[in-house]
C-alpha cells in the first residue's frame, strides 16, 4: 500500500519507517529542503538518531508526491495543520486524512480531526494518538495506538493498514474523546515537568497526575467524549507516559519552567498552546480545572511558580 506522509519530524519519519518495514511504500514530505536532501542522501534524519531510513521509504520536498497518496498521514504541528489544510484543501479532497498531530487549536478551538472535518469536508477524518515516542516506533518496539474516525468502517479500514507488527492499533467512533485525550495530557506533562524541574517530588508529580486526569475527564465530557475513551490509551494511558519521561518534550518543557532554564524555542511544544485554549473553553463553559490554568498562566508569564504552587495548595479542601 502506498501511504503518504505529511511532516519529516521525528515522530513523520518514525511512523514512516516503521510502515515502510511492514512492506508499505511511504512518500514522506517535508518543508525543509536540506534536510530532505541530507534524507535523502544519508538516509538519516537528525530528528531521530540512529536510525537507518528504509529504501522503501521516499522523502521529497515537493508536495506532488504526497498529493497522489489516498491515504496520508498529517505530522505536523497542531497550530499550523489549519493553513496546510486550508492552503491545500483542492488537493487533499475526498482522501483519507489522519492526524497524528496533538493539540486544540488556539483560533477554531477544535481538536485536528474535527478540523480536518470542517476544512476538507469531502475527506474521511480520523485521528491516530496514543502513549507512544517516535524513537520506540522506528525501533519497533511494542507501541499500542487508538485511531479514531466516526465512519467505523472507515476506521477498520484506516486500522488494517496502519497496524504492523510491533504497531497495534485500537479503533474507536469518539473522535472527540481521542483528540482531547491527546490535547490535555500535554497540558499536565508540562505540569509534571514543572514539578519535577522545582524539586516538589515524585508525590506531588503523582498527584497531579491523579488530580489532572478528572480535568481531562470533566472538559472532555462537557464537549461530548465517551468516558471510556479517557481512560484507554489516548487518554490516561498517553497522559502516564508523558507525565513520566523526560523523552516528552512537553515534559522536559516544564523542567526546564521548574528550574528556572532557557528552553530551546524551536522545539514544539504543543501542551503550551493547548493549555491557553484550554483557559479560554473552561472559561466558557464554567468547568474547574485549576492545574490546567495555573500552566497556562505559567507558560505565558503570568505567574511563576512559587505563586502557582501557593494558588494549588490554597484552594479549599474538600471531598475526593
Amino acid at each position: 500500500m502506498k501511504i503518504g506522509i505529511a511532516g519529516g519530524g521525528a515522530f513523520g519519519t518514525a511512523l514512516g519507517v516503521a510502515l515502510a518495514l511492514d512492506g508499505n511504500d511511504i512518500q514522506l514530505w517535508a518543508r525543509d529542503k536540506a534536510a530532505v536532501s541530507m534524507m535523502q542522501r544519508d538516509r538519516s534524519n537528525l530528528k531521530l538518531p540512529n536510525i537507518t531510513l528504509p529504501d522503501n521509504l521516499s522523502c521529497s520536498s515537493d508536495l506532488a508526491p504526497l498529493f497522489a497518496c489516498d491515504t496520508i498521514l498529517i505530522a505536523i504541528p497542531a497550530q499550523t495543520l489549519p493553513a496546510f489544510l486550508t492552503a491545500h484543501a483542492d488537493a487533499l479532497r475526498g482522501k483519507s486524512l489522519v492526524a497524528c498531530c496533538k493539540g486544540i487549536d488556539l483560533t477554531l478551538m477544535t481538536g485536528p480531526a474535527s478540523t480536518i472535518g470542517d476544512l476538507v469536508s469531502t475527506a474521511v477524518p480520523a485521528m491516530l494518538t496514543g502513549p507512544s515516542f517516535a524513537a520506540d516506533i522506528a525501533r519497533g518496539l511494542p507501541t499500542a495506538l487508538t485511531l479514531a474516525c466516526a465512519d467505523d468502517d472507515q476506521g477498520e479500514t484506516l486500522q488494517k493498514a496502519l497496524s504492523t507488527a510491533t504497531l497495534r492499533i485500537y479503533r474507536t467512533t469518539d473522535v472527540i474523546g481521542a483528540e482531547l485525550g491527546g490535547a490535555l495530557k500535554n497540558v499536565l506533562a508540562i505540569a509534571s515537568g514543572i514539578a519535577m524541574g522545582a524539586r516538589l517530588g515524585e508525590s506531588a508529580r503523582a498527584a497531579l497526575i491523579t488530580r489532572g486526569f478528572p480535568e481531562m475527564q470533566r472538559l472532555a465530557l462537557a464537549l461530548g467524549a465517551q468516558p471510556e475513551t479517557l481512560s484507554g490509551l489516548s487518554g490516561f494511558g498517553d497522559l502516564v507516559l508523558t507525565c513520566t519521561s523526560d523523552q516528552s518534550r512537553n515534559y522536559r518543557y516544564g523542567f526546564a519552567l521548574g528550574r528556572g532554564d532557557a528552553f530551546d524555542l524551536t522545539t514544539t511544544v504543543e501542551g503550551a498552546a493547548t493549555a491557553r485554549a484550554v483557559r479560554q473553553l473552561a472559561g466558557k463553559l464554567n468547568i474547574d480545572m485549576p492545574i490546567c490554568t495555573v500552566v497556562a498562566d505559567l507558560t505565558t508569564g503570568k505567574t511563576d511558580v512559587a505563586s502557582a504552587l501557593n494558588a494549588l495548595l490554597s484552594r479549599p479542601l474538600k471531598e475526593e
